[in-house]
């Protein structure tokens, strides 16, 4: 299943669609892409492995049903820490927002999930987005996941490592949702 990290967001529905993977699967396969390389990367910053676990349920019994599907049917998607997402912590990368927790979705996210997505983490982002390194103080420090010693720069720094390093299926923060 190691392809399935880096497929697109499209292909990976599809492959939902046509029950080759649920999208528990998938979930299951990149939180413990997470868990074995997110370490020495820092670019998912917070997740929800409990909401995101719930949808994917939720996404499998409607393909099981033979409902109609969206785009991103079951697809788990991180997002830049910069946007909220209901229920998740959002700091913009910046302590002075302290454990603000989001009390509803930006409108990306929102589109996102009507389309089907299933959010389980945020990437790490400089503060406020304004800086060329991934760095915070809430966070720390992201890595290349390609070299460890170096960054992967600009604000969406950790969506960019998340993505080369097979992390999340889509990740919306870069220059918005990235798909087929």
């Amino acid at each position: 299943m190691t392809d399935l990290a880096f497929r697109s967001a499209g292909q990976l529905a599809a492959a939902v669609a046509a029950k080759e993977v649920s999208s528990v699967e998938l979930l299951d396969h990149y939180l413990a892409r997470v868990e074995q390389l997110d370490p020495k990367v820092n670019a998912i910053v917070a997740r929800d492995e409990e909401g995101a676990r719930a949808a994917a349920l939720e996404a499998d019994r409607t393909v099981s049903r033979g409902e109609p599907l969206g785009r991103l049917h079951g697809v788990p998607v991180t997002i830049k820490d910069s946007l909220e997402v209901a229920g998740m912590r959002t700091t913009g990368g910046s302590a002075r927002w302290g454990q603000h927790v989001s009390t509803s979705d930006a409108e990306s996210v929102a589109r996102l999930k009507n389309a089907g997505a299933i959010v389980f983490g945020k990437s790490n982002m400089p503060p406020d987005a304004r800086d060329w390194q991934t760095y915070n103080e809430v966070y720390g420090t992201t890595n290349n996941p390609w070299d460890p010693t170096r960054g992967p720069g600009g604000s969406s720094g950790g969506s960019a490592a998340a993505l080369a390093a097979g992390l999340t299926g889509l990740m919306e923060g870069l220059l918005g949702p990235t798909s087929d």
